[in-house]
């Protein structure tokens, strides 16, 4: 019932986004940088409740979500951006910049990742194999917003605040996976942050 229910809504928000394309505005937060585009589904005390439309990415895998290995990550999909690819195409820079963790179940390992939104399909072949393409359903997200330069302290505190929040409100989400979105530079001080947890 309540995946039915979740399928409903989507289905209802795809109605209304491709009907009114054109209408899409970036949030302010996303500042002058293209970023993934969505619509308000409903907003709750504490969180969002957002439908991304279909979007592109490139990833790559990171050690651990320490700085030095974020910081790594970063670098390689920057400069694939900047030119270091099969076409050697230059690619505007965009937001967010966003961290993946899948915690560890059964005898895996915990995964980490570090991504950049694209802005079309048509992506580059990346000269570095350690970089991949994905493409992204479109889907429900819920997404809890903080300021700050936050840790991973930080990033656990607003992940459990928002975990807390969802089992209150009902709703349905992937507990073993959560993404962190950054949308300002490195040495911005009062940088926008999401956390953002998939519905089921």
């Amino acid at each position: 019932m309540a995946r039915t229910l979740v399928s409903a809504v989507g289905l209802l928000v795809v109605s209304i986004f491709f009907s009114c394309a054109g209408c899409w505005k970036r949030p302010w937060f996303c500042h002058n940088w293209e970023c993934p585009m969505f619509t308000l589904v409903n907003e709750y005390e504490g969180f969002e409740e957002r439908y991304y439309d279909t979007s592109y990415w490139i990833t790559t895998n990171t050690v651990s979500t320490s700085e030095d290995d974020v910081s790594t990550g970063f670098w390689k999909l920057y400069n694939f951006n900047q030119g270091e690819n099969k076409e050697n195409k230059v690619i505007e820079m965009t937001c967010p910049v966003v961290i993946s963790v899948k915690e560890a179940d059964g005898m895996g390992k915990r995964q980490v990742s570090i991504s950049f939104y694209q802005t079309a399909p048509d992506i580059p072949e990346p000269n570095d194999k350690t970089i991949r393409v994905k493409e992204v359903p479109g889907g429900i997200v819920y997404v809890r917003s903080f300021r700050g330069v936050p840790k991973n302290d930080d990033v656990l505190r607003e992940l459990e605040s928002l975990k807390e929040k969802l089992n209150a409100a009902g709703k349905l989400f992937i507990g073993n996976r959560f993404d962190a979105a950054g949308y300002e530079a490195p040495w911005e001080m009062n940088r926008h942050n999401e956390i953002w947890l998939q519905a089921l």
